[in-house]
């Protein structure tokens, strides 16, 4: 299909045609008008080997909107499948890309107070749209989304109840950029991005840091607004909230006129008057304090969220450099990694001197031996925004069915060697009672669980053994435990932490202790009726109308023998009002059609 693709601002239009699929997606066409200044505006044009370059009598984004047809059509791209449009501010609402309509749109412009610099531009963009191509569907693809995966410890602030109710939290931004790079890493290394840990580094007039964890967005250095993390070009990043009292007082500054200043008069051009990285470099070269100064601090922050993310992870596979600082300034990206070698990052500099991105080109320039890969390639939102308005319109519609749900309670999966550890050379465990997952049981004998806080007493075992111990609690357990568990999608054992195994003939300390993430298993029969596909997520709705609960993002798992059931833990099932044994079902919603994603990998 042809997906003419929109990212709005308030003072430039970007625009492209793509041939795009749900995988891949080709550019056709890329244009865009900015610099409008009395009455004109600068525009560029590529279509094959033309590459057009001028000036239009173009005063405003609204204006540019509306002569896109004409050049369309001068281009001979006139037969249109779809629009695509990237909005910066998703809430909490919009987790995934979504097909316009009146309700719809009216949804998004509630949101305007959570990003009034940026919202009503995409928003204008869109209404045009829809105007001048009634007959087309229209996509929104949220900044926010890719961030909606971040746990509750990562964008909760610290705040009084009623503020985080009215929507005060973190949301993070360049989501669809992070999401792309990371992507296009773990296609660089050959694994899959639900096997790695992943720091993108998106640096440009708007910069942010994000903490890809295994295929997911963990963390975002943006917060509730594009203002929060790193200094920008004109925004100012982290800045003690005292501030605000602080200039109110001395300067008699409004809360506007301080929200302002951050984002307009501060970060490189508050600390140089200039905005333009470029300019900067040049001017520290000649002995210009405050050039120098402003580079040391925008690249100080930066590598302070890098190593901070590498902690929250756990770990850390590859850095990954885009955004227009960070395809082009080989100094910025040395000063950043610079430091790093206590984490195993070391730069080839010669390699870092010498980037080409030609053809979506993602070079390595790490050293050799460097335990951390280190990669520059080209930001591509536009190509994630056709990519994700394809599969947004080629998604099958769910069928509304009810499935079994299982409250799985605190259990372990043992490798042969944890049994005989635990009760004696040569033991088998006895199995004393089948699950529903075809070959599954759970045995007669019991495990204890021991940690820096506490002990959990009879735990049971599943059955058969394993190749590798898998301990899986609750989060209250971890929490009575004292230890940090982190949700994980089984099998995925990696970096998990140590928990002791009490059994009657001796403990064991293992890793491989999580907290399940909620799935459904289901057998390709049953998922091509129910329009489900591996690796997926879904809604699942348990319970009644007035005291129910959704369940999003619930893993899809394909087995060939599966029995269709979802499983969910002894706290999601407390949340639900259902217990171990209730039988209750859930219905995967239709509306999942609508807020699905895929996962990275």
């Amino acid at each position: 299909m042809n997906i003419l693709v929109f990212n709005a601002g308030s003072s430039s239009l970007k625009f492209s045609v793509f041939r795009a699929g749900h995988e891949d997606a080709e550019e056709l066409f890329k244009g865009s008008y900015e610099r409008f200044r009395d009455g004109k505006c600068e525009f560029r044009f590529r279509h094959g080997e033309t590459d057009e370059r001028g000036t239009a009598s173009i005063a405003g984004i609204d204006q540019a909107v509306e002569a896109i047809p004409a050049v369309l059509e001068r281009f001979g791209l006139t037969v249109l499948d779809a629009v695509g449009h990237r909005v910066v501010h998703g809430g909490a609402r919009f987790s995934a890309a979504i097909v316009l309509d009146d309700a719809i749109v009216a949804e998004i412009d509630t949101l305007t107070p959570l990003a009034p610099l940026h919202n009503p531009a995409n928003l204008g963009a869109i209404r045009l749209c829809r105007r001048l191509w009634p007959d087309v569907p229209q996509v929104a693809v949220f900044d926010t989304a890719f961030h909606a995966t971040n746990p509750p410890f990562a964008t909760t602030y610290a705040v009084p109840k009623e503020w985080r109710d009215a929507g005060l939290r973190r949301y993070g931004f360049h989501g669809t950029s992070h999401k792309y790079v990371a992507m296009r890493a773990a296609q660089e290394i050959g694994v899959p991005a639900s096997d790695l840990q992943i720091v993108s580094v998106h640096l440009g007039n708007g910069a942010s840091v994000c903490a890809v964890n295994r295929g997911k967005s963990m963390d975002s250095s943006m917060g509730m607004t594009p203002l929060e993390g790193l200094v920008m070009g004109t925004r100012s990043g982290d800045v003690d909230p005292g501030a605000f009292g602080f200039l109110g007082r001395r300067f008699g500054l409004s809360t506007q006129e301080i929200e302002t200043a951050l984002n307009n008069d501060s970060g490189l051009k508050g600390l140089t008057g200039s905005s333009d990285m470029r300019d900067l470099e040049d001017r520290a070269a000649k002995s210009d304090l405050d050039a120098q100064l402003a580079i040391e601090i925008f690249a100080y922050r930066a590598r302070k969220y890098v190593g901070a993310y590498a902690a929250a992870m756990g770990g850390i596979d590859a850095v990954v450099f885009t955004g227009g600082i960070g395809e082009n300034s080989p100094s910025m990206r040395r000063r950043i990694c610079d430091g790093l070698e206590f984490m195993g990052l070391r730069l080839d500099h010669d390699r870092n001197q010498s980037v080409h991105l030609a053809n979506r080109a993602a070079p390595q320039i790490q050293a050799y031996g460097s335990r951390v890969r280190v990669f520059v390639t080209e930001t591509a939102e536009q190509l994630m925004i056709a990519r994700e308005t394809a599969a947004a319109l080629t998604l099958p519609a769910p069928v509304n069915e009810e499935i079994p749900v299982a409250v799985s309670a605190r259990h372990v999966h043992l490798s042969a060697s944890a049994v005989e550890t635990l009760f004696g050379p040569g033991y088998q465990l006895t199995p004393a009672k089948p699950l529903r997952q075809p070959g599954q049981w759970a045995a007669a004998e019991r495990v204890a669980l021991a940690g820096p806080k506490g002990r959990l007493e009879r735990v049971a075992i599943l059955g058969p053994v394993r190749p590798r111990t898998q301990i899986e609690v609750s989060r209250t357990d971890s929490f009575a435990l004292g230890i940090d568990a982190p949700v994980r999608e089984s099998g995925k054992l990696d970096g998990t932490p140590v928990v002791t195994i009490a059994g009657p003939a001796g403990n064991l300390v293992t890793d491989g202790l999580i907290i399940a993430a909620r799935h459904i298993h289901t057998n390709p029969t049953d998922a091509a009726r129910l329009g489900l596909e591996d690796g997926e997520y879904v809604d699942v709705r348990i319970g009644d109308a007035d005291r129910g609960l959704t369940f999003a993002r619930t893993l899809i798992r394909v087995g060939a023998n599966s029995f269709t059931e979802m499983h969910i833990d002894t706290d999601e099932g407390n949340a639900a009002g259902i217990g171990v044994g209730d039988g209750e079902e859930g219905e995967i919603l239709q509306e999942a059609a609508t807020v699905r994603s895929h996962s990275a990998g």
